[in-house]
Formats: structure tokens, sequence, C-alpha cells
């Protein structure tokens, strides 16, 4: 034979063996990935709705949206319920009961009349004793839209209702060639990471709520908005609400706030006013839009305020302040924009404009000329959400707990009290 065939045909049969070793260790090469998933805990619609009363108060650990009227705060636990705080003391607010309701985000109150959302369902509550809160009446299905947590959308499970999150980890081996994460149940959220499934005084009988609101009151009405739609509920007859309407607006609402006989909704593309000269069918009186952003709004007589800031749900890139002369309602005009950090719920008190700037804490504008703001103070030591400002003392909800300040001096905003979140 000849030599050189020799050495080409055992050189080919070695590089063959080399291969054919290479594949056997890739096929056996396995690795192990460890997942932190989030399983829901049910409870049958029965045993929650049984279970919405004033149970003993809990710590905060995700608080959201505020609402104040005479000497109570109510502070929403995220998808949980509702705090409800004796603030008759600012200085030493007491946290006294809990209001178990699952899927919770927004709460509204006329008199002893107190209306939160119960994932899709409404929910009125007596809480002429806070101590003994009872259910008046529930909507059911009048949010059909409303995901559960991180988007999760609830599959057949009859009657039962999700009221927690359990978090967990598995390790599971795999090829090493299998690439990315997965999980095939319809019925767990995964994470990548181990954070936790998202996101005063007044004579009133209606009380104040934040920036940052899906519901509001205004006259006999409760107006709600989903990401798509306007709702309007009847409550002339607090304890009997009466869905009268839905009208469509758009997409990504985000945030409704009133103003004498309007409504200012905010969207991630603009924001809108619709006039409620005719309560149960407001019509839009004007439109103001902007980047795509975040936007919550308030607005007074002459001009709408509404903080645009970047975000992953939000897709945007602009922090800042515009400030929207209205004219007449018709034809919402810019007047100003002031750079922010990443701002998110504000508040107005008469010439003062209070901003939660995200990071960058609490400031306090003198908004008397809204050509040229000017800073009066501001506030870095906590990560703020929303605010209401109303009798000299500013509610500021944080990420780490609930705020309240005196602004009776405002070069020496004061810190009055504390909640802190329970991690």
């Amino acid at each position: 034979m000849n030599k050189k065939l020799t050495v080409e045909i055992i050189s080919f049969l070695l590089i063959a063996v080399m291969l054919g070793s290479v594949a056997c260790v890739k096929d056996s090469c396995k690795q192990k990935h460890t997942y932190t998933y989030y399983e829901p805990v049910y409870k049958t619609k029965v045993e929650v709705r049984a279970n919405i009363k004033s149970n003993p108060a809990r710590s905060i650990e995700n608080p959201g949206k505020i609402y104040t009227l005479g000497k109570y705060i109510f502070l929403n636990e995220v998808d949980k319920g509702i705090h409800v705080i004796d603030n008759v003391n600012p200085s030493q607010p007491r946290n006294i009961f809990f209001i178990d309701i699952p899927g919770n985000m927004d709460i509204a109150v006329k008199g002893n009349t107190l209306y939160a959302d119960l994932y899709t369902d409404l929910v009125a509550l007596d809480i002429s004793n806070p101590a003994s809160v009872k259910v008046d009446k529930i909507i059911d299905g009048v949010f059909p839209y409303r995901n559960y947590g991180n988007g999760f959308v609830q599959g057949a499970t009859g009657d039962q209702i999700i009221i927690d999150w359990v978090k967990k980890e598995i390790t599971v081996t795999a090829d090493c060639d299998q690439q990315g994460w997965f999980w095939n149940r319809a019925d767990v959220f995964m994470a990548a990471s181990s954070s936790s499934p998202a996101q005063s005084s007044s004579a009133s009988p209606i009380g104040a709520g934040g920036s940052m609101a899906r519901f509001t009151i205004m006259n006999d009405r409760l107006y709600t908005v989903s990401t798509t739609d306007l709702d309007v509920f009847n409550i002339s007859n607090s304890r009997d609400p009466q869905h009268t309407n839905t009208i469509n607006i758009g997409w990504n609402i985000e945030t409704i706030y009133p103003f004498r006989d309007k409504l200012f909704i905010g969207s991630q593309s603009g924001m809108f006013i619709f006039n409620a000269a005719n309560a149960d069918a407001p019509v839009v009186a004007g439109q103001f839009n902007h980047a795509r952003s975040c936007d919550p709004v308030v607005a007074d007589d002459d001009y709408a305020y509404v903080t645009l800031r970047s975000g992953t749900q939000c897709q945007g890139f602009s922090n800042q302040l515009d400030i929207v002369k209205l004219n007449n309602f018709s034809n919402a005009e810019l007047k100003g924009t002031y750079p922010m950090t990443n701002p998110h719920g504000l508040s107005k008190d008469g010439d003062l404009l209070f901003i939660c700037d995200g990071e960058a804490g609490l400031k306090v504008y003198n908004a008397a000329n809204v050509m040229d703001l000017k800073l009066i103070n501001e506030v870095n030591n906590a990560a703020t959400y929303d605010v209401i400002a109303m009798n000299k003392i500013a509610l500021v909800v944080a990420k780490d707990g609930l705020y309240q300040y005196s602004y009776a001096n405002l070069p020496n905003i004061r810190l009055l009290s504390k909640i802190s979140v329970t991690k």
C-alpha cells in the first residue's frame, strides 16, 4: 500500500475518533439551572368575600395608592388590601386595621363609603365604624380587563381567587446547549431574580386621592379608568353604586384627576380633558399630546401640570414636568418644560407645587409664575411615589414607607412621622 495513502487514512481515522469523542462529550454534557418562581395561593370567592372586614393591622410591605378623609388615611397594599391609619395626630399616626381585598389597587371614599377594586370586581364598604367594616355591595366583573400581578392572567379555576404568591425555587438539569429559561406551567409566574411580584383633615364628605389614582369621585359619581375605558358609577346612594356607563378612551390610560366639572385623564401618549357637565356621559373637551411616557396630571383653573417619566412599562425616555395652558380646555398649549430626574405623582396647594421625583425625593416649587418655577425646598431621603398636600401637611408615599411633612414653614419642611415598610 502506498505509504502516503496509509498515513492519510490513519490521520482521517484519528480525526474521526476525536470528533466522535467530542460529540459524545457534548451529548453527555449537562448543567444545572436554578429558577425563582412565584406560585399563586387561592381561596374561593366565598372565603375571600367573607374576609373583607376590619382585620388586625399588618405591616406595610408594598405601599401603593393613597386616599385621605377626615382623620383617616387609607393606604393600598398592592394586590392585598387597605391599611386603615388613624391620623388624628400626624406626628403619631396609628396603623389600626387592615381590610383584606385581594387584587386591590385603587381606593376612593365618599362619606362613610369606601370604594375599592377586587381584581375585576367593584366593592363598596361601610366604614362608618372602621373597627367593623362591612360590605355593602359588590359589582361583579365590571373591570374585565384587569390582570393579576405581573401581567399574569388567571386560568380556568372556577370561583377561585388569587390571594397571595409564594416564592419558590426549582433546580433543573438540562443539556449544555439548551439556552434561556422557561417554565411550562400556566399557573406560576417565573422570575429571573428574587424580587417580589409586582408594583390630612378635610371637611368635605369626599376625600382626596393622589395623582397616581385610577379612581376618583366628583359630586355623586365615581369615575374609574382602566387601560382603555372610563367607567361611570352613580353613587347618589353611596351604599348602592350603579354602573351607568363605559366610555372607550383609547389605549394606555393611566390616571384620572378631577377639577371642578372636568376630568383630566393621563395616558402614555397624552392628556385627555373630559367635560363632565353631563355626569353620566362625559365628553372630550380637549387633548394635549406628548412623547410616549408615563403621565400623572393635576390641574387648577388655568393650567395642567403633567409629569413625564421614563420606565420599562412606559417605554419612554422623557423625565420632565410639562405645564399646559388650558385655554378654555379645547386648545391646550404647552407653556413650559422643566427637567426632572424620574417624576411620579404630584400635588398642588395654592401656588405650591409638590413633585415626587423618584430617587431624587420630594421637591417643592413656587408655581405662581409658571414660566419661572422656583425651587423652594427638596427632601431627598426617600424614593418618592405619590403625594397629597393639603392643610400644611404633605402625605408622601415612598418606597420605604409613608411620610408626613409639615410645610407650615417652607424653608424648613419638617418631618412629622414615618411608618416604615417592612422588608
